[in-house]
């Protein structure tokens, strides 16, 4: 259990964790089921952060130091993958130039105004929101991620017929561990949200619109590609936090 935990938190996270890695090729599949606890671990840490900044900041500067703390202890990995997804999936090219495009380390005009419109849109809805508020949203935002991964990758199909590093981790068990994780997200949710002091159309909006996003994106993607790629599944992560953070936001 300990190895497929740190190979996922090693592929997850800047932690400097170097025992067995190695080894983590072995372990990359087992490790998948890891990603939603480690979503709520990265979770923690944004809550902890903004706490300790927030009596001191003002809320916008709360908000952003939370988003800052997101993006770093993943390495920024995610929103590289939404960059290239960007590029890649709304240019008008063939299938298999767009995932040509997709491979490409340069970044380009699509995939700079989605950097930037996602990372606006986390600061708008983190930036409005009161103290308590900001908290959850925190809280639940990397959960949502990272278990929008794991649901993608039981939809999709992986699209390069190559291989790719994110076909590592898919498995048989793929779609048992997005089943975990949607249950994850189901019962943090229902726990959390009430004990925040937010009423039933938060509660129902941070269920259902992140689970809209992961479907239409997942949609997108096997109409475009004709599955997921690495890039995709970083995309759908960055998708889904932007998506659980205007849910809890706009949710009354």
């Amino acid at each position: 259990m300990l190895a497929p935990l740190l190979a996922a938190l090693r592929f997850l996270t800047v932690l400097p964790i170097r025992r067995g890695a190695e080894f983590d090729g072995m372990h990359f599949q087992a490790g998948l089921f890891f990603f939603p606890v480690i979503g709520l671990g990265i979770g923690v840490v944004a809550l902890l952060t903004a706490a300790l900044v927030g009596p001191i900041l003002p809320p916008a500067l709360t908000a952003l130091a939370g988003i800052v703390v997101l993006a770093a202890i993943s390495g920024c990995l995610h929103l590289d993958g939404l960059a290239d997804s960007a590029d890649g999936m709304l240019s008008s090219r063939p299938r298999a130039e767009k995932l040509v495009i997709m491979h490409d380390s340069r970044i380009g005009a699509m995939g700079v105004i989605a950097i930037v419109i996602v990372l606006l849109g986390k600061y708008a809805a983190l930036g409005t929101a009161l103290p308590a508020r900001l908290a959850v949203v925190l809280l639940l935002m990397p959960l949502a991620g990272r278990c929008a991964i794991v649901v993608t990758m039981a939809l999709l199909p992986y699209a390069r017929p190559e291989g790719g590093l994110g076909l590592l981790f898919y498995s048989n068990n793929t779609r048992r561990a997005a089943v975990l994780a949607a249950g994850l997200w189901l019962v943090v949710v229902v726990v959390v949200v009430p004990l925040a002091g937010l009423g039933p159309p938060a509660l129902l909006a941070a269920l259902v619109i992140p689970a809209a996003a992961v479907l239409l994106f997942a949609a997108w993607c096997r109409r475009s590609l004709g599955g997921a790629t690495g890039d995709t599944l970083g995309a759908v992560c960055e998708l889904s936090e932007l998506m659980a953070a205007v849910a809890l936001t706009v949710g009354g």
